[in-house]
């Protein structure tokens, strides 16, 4: 009670923001995990790995432009399609051939994608790290209840809505979103009514590969590039997708504001133990609603 009672309104406030725009770039790679999930059945591990390359890319293309002050959204923009098109390689190449298979074969072969990921990175960026700045715009704070707020942030919490409203009007109310949750539930079904079932599958295949892009962007500016930060933010975001209801947009939304909320807390009450946190709100969730937070669509 007596650590509690030391922590003030504002350190409190300024830490849950923080928490918040960190669970908008896990809200954003584990919605692309989740509808993978949701429509093809695929359990896909190099999920993590096509993130570190969105990173590793974003890198690379605003260091080639960093004479520009558009550099960066450069990058923003063309890494997760780079992301996106390595997706729409390994889909058309292999993933189409596989979809019938049972979920252990397709996590034991998507796993072996995370081993030759890992040393494409390392030929092609080496094992060095690498560090991007905050976009000039977005460098220094914000006063909020008298404590700094970085204002990168501020900005991943602006954009944590815009996106979780454009993934809902796209599985809600285009006629893709709508196709692809009927082939979730019944994919013979919507390809006896003339629906490329194939083609819907490359698009939601595409589409996960892009966010997990667009989540290695965003995270770019906030942490060192390396090696390895696919194996922290796979974990993360299975556990959050699993938390929130498989196949879930929504409850990977909630997901991740759990767990980005309980890590923030962790951190500012108990700096040693910060990472147990979100691991234990996972248990809790998982004792009293072992099928998610959210009806699960597998």
């Amino acid at each position: 009670m007596e650590l509690f009672s030391s922590l003030s309104f504002s350190v409190l406030c300024i830490q849950i923001l923080v928490g918040l725009s960190k669970a908008t770039i896990l809200f954003i790679v584990a919605s692309g995990l989740t509808l993978i999930l949701g429509v093809l059945r695929i359990p896909n591990l190099a999920h993590g790995s096509l993130y570190m390359i969105g990173a590793f890319t974003t890198y690379s293309i605003a260091t080639a432009f960093s004479q520009s002050s558009l550099g960066f959204w450069l990058a923003l923009l063309l890494a997760p399609l780079v992301v996106a098109l390595i997706g729409l390689i390994m889909e058309q190449g292999l993933f189409r051939f596989l979809y019938k298979r049972d979920h252990l074969m397709m996590l034991l072969f998507t796993f072996s994608f995370t081993l030759v990921f890992a040393d494409l990175v390392k030929l092609v960026w080496g094992s060095d790290y690498r560090s991007l700045a905050v976009p000039e715009i977005f460098q220094g704070s914000y006063l909020l209840l008298g404590m700094p707020f970085p204002r990168y942030n501020l900005f991943l919490l602006l954009l944590g809505p815009l996106f979780a409203a454009g993934l809902w009007y796209l599985t809600n109310r285009t006629l893709l979103g709508k196709i692809s949750r009927a082939a979730a539930v019944d994919r013979e079904m919507v390809g006896a009514v003339g629906v490329n079932v194939n083609l819907v599958y490359a698009g939601v295949f595409v589409l996960g590969c892009y966010l997990a892009g667009v989540g290695g962007a965003l995270v770019a500016p906030t942490q060192n590039i390396s090696q390895g930060m696919d194996h922290s933010i796979i974990i993360e975001i299975f556990l959050i997708v699993i938390i929130g209801g498989l196949g879930n947009v929504w409850g990977a939304l909630l997901g991740a504001i759990i767990f980005g909320l309980t890590d923030a807390i962790g951190i500012l009450v108990a700096p040693q133990f910060g990472i147990v946190f979100p691991y234990l709100a996972v248990i809790t969730v998982l004792i009293f609603r072992p099928k998610g937070l959210l009806k699960s669509i597998w």
